[in-house]
């Protein structure tokens, strides 16, 4: 299967489906500016189930991957609008569930990294829904501030654990780590497998405890299926005789390494990286009869919520949610996991069903961010959106009320704060505009990135050196920077304490580091010597092509750059 996000793949996948028009999946529309103001919602409030998958592929479903067995997930499809254009601004479980809960990104919201940050001063949207008269639930991992599982303002029912979770309950776990959740603020033992008793929870609190009289917003945050994961008995070998198409670009050859930084060479032979994956000698394959049977949990509980709602007569008054806190990579480029820019990792899989509401057995590529998902809620609930909300209401994309070319988002920009405890991923900045992505580094002497994700989806050829491209890197590259600031006005580098030397192990005998560039290799005493720092422009490239330096800078002691040449500058 093409894993690259082309018309190609979406027409091998979705033949169930409807298009609502013929883009390709990684088209955006021309111009960034800002969407269409939407009016206020008229009809009674909607309610809200919102389900969060952890780490789930874009792709990982049943309706892209025929192999796979998801018929819930593909009755979300069939019966709705299938996104496949939605983006995280930041690929990683707290920074990006941050900004799903309070509308604003990383560099406002502060949570930049999956240890302990604080929560002080934050108001999570779910706040603004109660207050305007919902009955409001979060259930399952809530993964900011890990040392506490306390109920959080903003919902009336809370069901939560600290950190990751387990899959299973372990009644032998040292004192701290015993396997428990917090059920409105009393510590329950875990009983059974953690995606059915979260479901349990929500199904209990649906049928008997939210106030009926209320419209409401379910929050349902599953584990799954996030490293290591495990799936139930009755799921377990489900894809044993399954064999799974692997990207095209996980093979270590020069091709695919060709343009690339050395940090992802480098990354190959690590926790996040094909050949040494989370340090183990699991190969990928296996990896995924595991990931993709814990998904067939999810699949029964996606199931129990739909015919929960059908049997209650609210489908048509409910708006469904299906999506994941980030992408996941299972080889693209030599890596896995999330955290950096390549599509794969900010890509989600999103699905929206709201029969009625929104177009059945549709594929709309307007591109969302997870920063638009709370001021869209809002605006469904009739709430105006606060102040320092950062994205903008997608329900008129959404409901087909505009079309995608209709809908003009911001550009997409990305941020990823480096984390000593997993030191292979740098610091990431992105932007997207108008197909073109541009990547750069932060604190590490790599070079940058520059893709047409029109003509090359899989991001194989970097054209970041590429004269033809030379004004769009200077124009992205200014852009980024920009929109980079914070509420302040300041382009600041969080970090968070370190404890570790962080995960740094490789395996013995395996890939190596990589060289830099060839043409990073140059002869001494070049004339040009400073020209790399001075700005990109056409007369640095023109004077190059000329075969001269931008700004000529003898070495010490040669041509004008001598005490001698000196003493007849002064005198003169």
């Amino acid at each position: 299967m093409n894993f690259a996000p082309t018309a190609k793949a979406l027409l091998a996948g979705v033949a169930l489906l409807t298009s609502v028009c013929s883009y390709p999946l990684a088209a955006q529309p021309a111009e960034p500016v800002q969407p269409a103001s939407a009016s206020v919602q008229e009809h009674k409030p909607r309610n809200i189930v919102f389900i969060l998958i952890d780490d789930l592929r874009y792709d990982g479903m049943g309706f892209l991957q025929p192999q796979l067995h998801t018929p819930a997930i593909d009755r979300l499809a069939r019966g709705g609008t299938y996104m496949p254009n939605t983006l995280v601004t930041s690929s990683l479980c707290s920074p990006s569930r941050a900004t799903i809960l309070t509308g604003m990104t990383a560099r406002n919201h502060g949570i930049v990294d999956n240890t302990d940050s604080s929560e002080e001063g934050l108001t999570f949207f779910p706040a603004y829904l109660q207050q305007a008269g919902y009955s409001t639930a979060f259930i399952g991992k809530w993964h900011m501030g890990a040392t506490t599982d306390a109920p959080r303002a903003g919902f009336d029912k809370w069901v939560s654990f600290k950190g990751q979770g387990e899959y299973y309950p372990n009644p032998d776990a040292r004192p701290g780590r015993e396997t428990n959740f917090n059920v409105d603020g009393v510590e329950v033992p875990q009983r059974g497998y953690i995606t059915d008793e979260l479901t349990d929870y929500a199904m209990n609190w649906l049928e008997s405890e939210r106030d009926p009289d209320k419209p409401f917003m379910l929050y349902l945050s599953h584990k799954a299926v996030h490293s290591d994961p495990l799936p139930p008995p009755r799921y377990a070998g489900q894809y044993d005789n399954v064999t799974f198409d692997l990207p095209a670009s996980s093979a270590n050859t020069p091709e695919n390494n060709e343009g690339k930084p050395m940090w992802v060479y480098n990354q190959r032979n690590s926790w996040h990286g094909l050949d040494f994956f989370y340090n183990s000698n699991m190969s990928m394959q296996e990896y995924l009869r595991y990931y993709y049977s814990t998904l067939s949990a999810v699949d029964d509980s996606v199931a129990r919520i739909l015919a929960y709602l059908e049997e209650n007569d609210l489908e048509d008054d409910t708006l469904v949610v299906f999506t994941s806190d980030n992408g996941y990579l299972i080889g693209d480029h030599g890596l896995i996991d999330k955290r950096n820019a390549y599509q794969p990792s900010v890509q989600v899989p999103m699905l929206v069903y709201a029969p009625g509401s929104v177009p059945a057995g549709a594929v709309n590529p307007g591109r969302i961010r997870n920063l638009d998902f709370a001021p869209t809620f809002l605006s469904l609930a009739g709430v105006d959106l606060p102040p320092q909300f950062e994205g903008h209401n997608a329900w008129p994309l959404m409901s087909g009320e505009i079309s995608p070319e209709q809908w003009h988002p911001d550009d997409f920009v990305y941020e990823y704060y480096w984390e000593w405890t997993f030191p292979m991923t740098p610091g990431t900045f992105a932007i997207v505009r108008d197909n073109l992505k541009y990547i750069q580094y932060y604190g590490i002497y790599d070079t940058e990135e520059l893709y047409n994700l029109a003509d090359d989806p899989e991001e194989m050829h970097n054209l970041i050196d590429d004269p033809a491209y030379l004004d769009a890197k200077v124009t992205l590259r200014q852009a980024l920077f920009d929109q980079l600031t914070d509420a302040d006005g300041r382009h600041v580098i969080p970090y968070t304490r370190r404890y570790s030397r962080g995960s740094v192990r490789r395996m013995e005998g395996g890939t190596r580091a990589a060289d830099f560039p060839d043409s990073w290799y140059v002869e001494p005493n070049r004339a040009d010597r400073l020209d790399d720092i001075f700005p990109d422009s056409p007369a640095k490239l023109e004077a190059h092509e000329r075969g001269e330096p931008l700004v000529a800078l003898p070495v010490l002691g040669t041509g004008n750059n001598t005490v001698e040449s000196a003493s007849e500058a002064l005198e003169e």
